[in-house]
């Protein structure tokens, strides 16, 4: 039996495949039929995902595989709900000796991340008043670092290396644009809603430097990014003296930018910019979410239930 090397995106049903991955996550599961152990993993490399199956998982390797490890696999190619599925026949962590590294197996966003910081930056350089400005600019600073790698989620939208500063930068993009239509909004307002309201995701989950998220951190399982970040926008307007009005402000466009209390936000926006913030972030996501759907499908397929898009079934044009 031949087996080729193939990228994830040029995976197809039926091909048998001997090539190495990525694991972005693994569960051990029991089957419904007969209560035998499997492993259940989601591997990637950098041009996209597709979820694995080991059947029949000896007792020695139950937890042997973790989230981040590069690995050789090797097994076929099946169809599940209209998706591509790895049935594994043989699984090793890879060694030395093959001469991979994980970076290369790694989905990462489409821009190189120093200019994405750099056009942030610039971004940041229009925000005219001076209070907002300085707000803004301390909290970018201390979080430059780890922006270059986070991911802006551990399993949704934009949940690969640099994909918080995508998010961000995209946002500003169409942020921008918007202010043009309509020249009530306050930009400097709007652009440091933006840029503040996901930065405490860097402390909400524990991500490597792969921008692969293993777990939520205590504070943001106890919190979450929304009550870290108001948390954050105080610490630093304490530190700066800012107006007590612009500090409300800032920390309201965080506190509502989920809209509602289910997803984490106690109040609704209540005003222009706090609520642009929130349909701007929804579209970000949204897009996103829609083109991952469809990435892997043929014209005129339809996808799985999506959960981040409220388990719809999403169809790929054949146009």
């Amino acid at each position: 039996m031949e087996f080729s090397s193939k990228k994830i995106r040029d995976l197809a049903v039926g091909d048998r495949v001997d090539c190495y991955f990525i694991i972005k996550r693994v569960d051990l599961k029991t089957t419904n039929s007969n209560d035998k152990k499997y492993l259940d993993f989601i591997f990637g490399d950098k041009t996209g995902e597709i979820s694995g199956k080991l059947w029949e998982v000896p007792q020695d390797i139950e937890t042997y595989f973790t989230e981040g490890d590069l690995v050789k696999v090797r097994g076929t190619v099946t169809s599940y709900m209209n998706n591509n599925q790895f049935k594994v026949d043989r699984i090793r962590k890879a060694s030395e000796e093959d001469g991979v590294i994980p970076e290369d197996f790694v989905e990462s966003a489409p821009l190189k991340n120093t200019d994405m910081l750099r056009d942030i930056e610039g971004y940041l350089q229009r925000i005219a008043d001076q209070d907002i400005h300085q707000v803004v600019r301390m909290a970018l600073e201390e979080k430059k670092d780890k922006l270059m790698f986070y991911p802006a989620a551990k399993r949704n939208h934009h949940a690969i290396r640099s994909g918080l500063l995508y998010h961000v930068l995209t946002m500003l993009k169409l942020g921008d644009q918007i202010s043009k239509v309509y020249p009530a909004v306050n930009t400097d307002l709007l652009f440091a809603g933006i840029i503040l309201h996901d930065l405490e995701k860097i402390n909400e989950m524990d991500s490597s430097e792969l921008g692969i998220v293993k777990e939520y951190t205590l504070e943001g399982n106890l919190l979450g990014h929304i009550s870290l970040g108001v948390k954050n926008v105080d610490r630093i307007c304490d530190r700066l003296n800012t107006p007590e009005e612009k500090r409300m402000l800032l920390q309201h466009m965080i506190l509502s930018h989920h809209y509602e209390p289910e997803y984490g936000s106690p109040v609704k926006p209540m005003f222009l910019e706090a609520e642009l913030l929130h349909h701007i972030d929804m579209i970000d996501a949204r897009v996103f979410d829609f083109t991952l759907a469809v990435r892997d499908l043929e014209p005129g397929g339809i996808s799985e239930n999506i959960f981040s898009l409220d388990r719809r079934r999403i169809y790929k044009p054949t146009f």
